[in-house]
């Protein structure tokens, strides 16, 4: 039992020895965890004591990056922002007021948005505030700011008007409580037409004025192929409409019909280029509605909880009435024209048309922006331009070549151009010392005819041979019109001819025979022309005193083509005045007869200048057809040359060498179309000589010298003679020149020897023998020196002899007699016959004067002399007398 307990009490004191021991363990760990535990409190409460102080530098690091970025951030949208300002408003549109002047968008480029004020932010620049207007909506003002509404009102219109061409923006204003005083600065547009103002009880018409503007603009203008004015003149480069602006300031309560017909503007007046500025007036909510609030307390714009913006101060006074008035004045000078690159076709579409119906281009741009088209066919066959003088009648022949030139080929169209004035303009189509090019087109241009009423006669006679020979081949080929013969000849050369004659009624002045014969053949071809191509272009400052044309109501009855530029009379029908209301750069063009329902109204381009024109020109020139030649350019300031001559540089020495049988002695240049000589065939045949007359020494010398040179070229050296005497020593130099020249072949004679040649040359007219010119400068000089040599008279009487007997023996005289009673009395007096002189030349001798026996017919020629002219007859071939240019001196 004992034992029991014994083990009992071990086993207790084991157990609780063993407990202790562990208790001991565990407080020994529980101690050491506690002292860890302690460690890594004061290490935890280390580490958070630490953790506020770096967390705020990073947290103040990471602040100060997110503002840096932040504040770049809005730097750069600023700039941004900015720039997108300057482009969406550039110019006048956005620029400040210190700095400000009226810059005109470029031709069919969007007006942009305008400027009213600016956004602050703070650190940046501040940022313009534009408000769109112009192709794009409407503004509506509201506020308890009326210096401020009033201050958006004047940089609208004034910014407006200064980004549009001069003319282009026209204000409607309706303040019936300032009666026009809020617009008083804008009031010198008035005077141009660019302003007007609506009286009190004026709002309903004006509204009513102006959907009816738009109803128009949609009809006529867009026609449903542009869904506004501004994508119209994207894709044309043209604005046929103004833009209306209507400034509406206050008023009473809008009844039921204003309302409507301000929603109708609100909704389709943007498209049509109509909008409103409005302050005090209810505007419907639209979004082509801009709204702009202008407080006390500051400005918004998109309505009260809009963005936030500084209005810029109203512009100065003096600056808007400035400008307004600049902009009245250009106006009031008229229009500019427009580009005369709008009347061309794109380069790789020139000379793709065929003219075998008709010749169709624009001659400019219709009130709509579309182009008005000149047609020459059938129906009209020509046409008649008219406007004093400095309208543009020179440019609108210029835009009207330059429009058909670059749209029919040189083998489609043919131009004969003759200017009547004095000036060159026309000079530039042909080949010239300062531009080698020329239109292919153009086969002959007249300058400075003023005074060779007979070079227009020339053209008219050639046009009608033309049409002859056009009416011939039309007969053989059994057709009636040019596009049939062009059908049935598709090898022939038939193009249509435009004959261009400006100041035309020159050509018909007086009473004359070229006047007569010239209607005559202008009737001839307006009447018959139509038919085989041939189009008449006559331009005139006024139709008033054309002789000429009295009693002919069917010449002019051909020309239902009218082109009337500003104030011209006469051109159109006769009540038909709207010519005298057009401005600078404008025309009325009608096709039927100046009827008033035919008249349509073009805006002329600017085509007459030298840089404008040549582009065109030298780009077709270098288009040419291989064997395409310069126009002929007859000039009638000018003297021709010898040397240029076509005719002396064809003629040469017979092939074999032998004496020519009809040598030809060219004498001057005949006023034609085709650069002739007037030439003297000189055959072994009865009064084959040459008398010059008149007292102009240097034109007559200028004959002789042209007429020796020309015989000295047909003949090999050493088989003619040439014997030259001269008795006026003022024509001394020019003969002595010419026997310069002829060298061994000439003979020099004086007064003093002039005796010895007569006799000589008498007493040799014995046979055919060798061909002997005698070209005797002044011989009436001579009357005296023959008397004294060989007794009374019996020099001139040889020298009668020789004229006589001469030329069957091939002895012709060329003499220059300084008058004609001076040639009649060395004669045989004043009935003596004058049959020995088959042909003459008159200078300054009137056609008085020359009479019956050395022109047919009674009374004389109808010849009054002017400067380096000379009227050519000769008896074997002409009917009437050929009026020659002498050619100048050779040296």
């Amino acid at each position: 039992m004992a034992d029991r307990r014994g083990q009992l009490a071990r086993r207790v004191r084991d157990t609780l020895a063993e407990a202790l021991g562990a208790t001991r363990t565990r407080l020994s760990a529980a101690q050491a965890e506690l002292t860890a535990g302690r460690e890594r409190l004061a290490r935890v409460q280390r580490a958070a004591a630490a953790v506020p102080e770096r967390v705020g530098a990073q947290r103040d690091r990471r602040i100060a990056e997110i503002d840096a970025r932040y504040s770049t951030r809005i730097a750069e949208l600023a700039r941004r922002a900015a720039d997108a300002a300057r482009a969406e408003a550039p110019g006048c549109a956005g620029a400040d007021w210190a700095g400000w002047a009226p810059t005109p968008a470029r031709r069919a480029e969007p007006p942009g948005a305008l400027r009213v004020g600016t956004v602050r932010i703070d650190g940046v620049d501040p940022v313009p505030a534009l408000v769109p207007l112009l192709d794009a909506g409407h503004v509506h003002l509201s506020g308890d700011d009326r210096a401020g509404c009033d201050a958006v009102v004047s940089a609208l219109l004034l910014r407006a008007a200064g980004r549009a061409d001069p003319g282009a923006v026209r204000l409607i204003g309706y303040d019936p409580e300032q009666l026009g005083g809020g617009l008083a600065g804008f009031a010198p547009l008035g005077t141009a037409g660019l302003l007007t103002f609506v009286g009190p009880g004026g709002l309903s018409p004006l509204l009513d004025d102006l959907v009816e503007q738009i109803r128009r603009i949609n009809e006529t203008v867009l026609a449903g192929e542009y869904a506004s004015l501004r994508e119209l003149a994207a894709a044309t480069g043209r604005r046929p409409e103004p833009w209306r602006v209507a400034v509406l300031l206050g008023g009473d309560e809008l009844n039921r019909h204003e309302r409507g017909q301000l929603d109708r503007i609100v909704r389709a007046g943007a498209a049509c280029g109509v909008h409103l500025v409005v302050h005090g007036v209810p505007l419907p909510d639209d979004p082509t509605v801009t709204r702009v609030v202008a407080g006390v307390s500051g400005a918004r714009i998109g309505g009260s909880a809009g963005l936030p913006v500084r209005l810029d101060p109203p512009p100065p006074a003096t600056l808007v009435t400035e400008t307004c008035r600049e902009i009245a004045a250009r106006v009031n000078a008229g229009p500019p024209p427009t580009p005369f690159g709008d009347l061309l076709p794109p380069p790789e579409l020139m000379w793709r048309e065929d003219s075998a119906d008709g010749l169709t281009a624009p001659i400019g741009e219709g009130p709509h922006g579309r182009p008005v088209r000149l047609t020459l066919g059938d129906y009209p066959p020509h046409a008649l331009i008219g406007g004093p003088s400095g309208t543009g009648k020179t440019n609108l022949i210029f835009a009207w070549i330059g429009a058909l030139a670059a749209r029919y080929s040189p083998a489609e169209l043919e131009f004969y151009l003759l200017d009547f004035k004095e000036g060159v303009s026309f000079a530039r189509f042909a080949q010239g010392r300062r531009d080698p090019s020329w239109l292919p087109h153009m086969r002959l241009v007249g300058i400075n005819v003023n005074t060779d009423r007979e070079f227009g006669l020339a053209l008219l006679r050639f046009l009608a041979e033309e049409l002859r020979r056009r009416a011939d081949a039309a007969k053989k080929h059994e057709v009636t019109k040019l596009a049939e013969l062009r059908a049935v000849d598709p090898t022939g050369h038939w193009p249509r001819i435009v004959a261009v004659v400006d100041e035309f009624q020159m050509l018909l002045a007086g009473r004359d025979v070229v006047a007569r014969e010239a209607a005559d053949l202008l009737e001839d071809l307006a009447r018959r022309g139509r038919s085989q191509g041939i189009h008449l272009v006559l331009a005139s400052q006024d139709v008033r005193g054309i002789e000429a044309l009295w009693g002919r109501p069917a010449l002019v009855a051909q020309f239902t083509l009218r082109i009337a530029l500003p104030k011209a009379l006469r051109i159109l029908a006769e009540r038909n005045d709207a010519a005298q209301s057009l401005p600078r750069w404008h025309a009325v063009v009608n096709a039927e007869s100046g009827m008033v329902e035919g008249n349509e109204i073009a805006r002329i381009p600017s085509a007459s200048d030298w840089e404008t024109w040549s582009g065109l020109q030298h780009r077709l020139w270098r288009m040419r057809p291989a064997d395409a030649a310069p126009a002929r350019l007859f000039d009638g300031d000018a003297i021709p040359r010898l040397a240029d001559a076509p005719d002396f540089r064809t003629l040469a020495v017979p092939p074999d060498g032998t004496v020519p049988r009809n040598p030809v002695a060219l004498l001057g240049e005949i006023i034609d179309v085709q650069s002739r000589s007037a030439a003297l065939r000189l055959p072994r045949a009865p009064g084959r000589n040459l008398a010059v007359l008149g007292t102009r020494v240097d034109e007559a010398c200028a004959v002789l010298d042209a007429a020796a040179r020309s015989l000295a070229r047909q003949h090999p050296p050493g088989t003619a003679r040439f014997s030259i005497a001269c008795l006026d020593p003022d024509a001394d130099p020019m003969a002595r020149a010419l026997y310069d020249d002829l060298a061994d072949d000439a003979a020099w004679y004086d007064e003093e020897t002039v005796g010895e040649l007569m006799a000589e040359t008498a007493d040799g007219l014995t046979g055919p023998g060798t061909p002997h010119y005698l070209l005797l400068f002044a011989v009436d000089a001579a009357a005296g020196a023959l008397a004294a040599r060989a007794g009374r008279r019996t020099g001139l009487e040889q020298l009668r002899r020789i004229m006589h007997d001469g030329p069957e023996r091939r002895t012709h005289v060329l003499a220059w007699w300084r008058g004609v009673a001076r040639m009649r009395a060395d004669l045989g007096g004043p009935a003596a016959r004058t049959d020995q002189i088959g042909a003459w030349v008159a200078l300054d001798a009137h056609g008085g004067e020359l009479g019956a026996s050395l022109y047919p017919g009674t009374g004389g020629p109808d010849w009054y002399p002017r400067p380096w002219r000379g009227l050519f007859f000769d008896r074997a071939v002409h009917r009437t007398g050929q009026v020659i240019i002498p050619y100048g001196p050779s040296r």
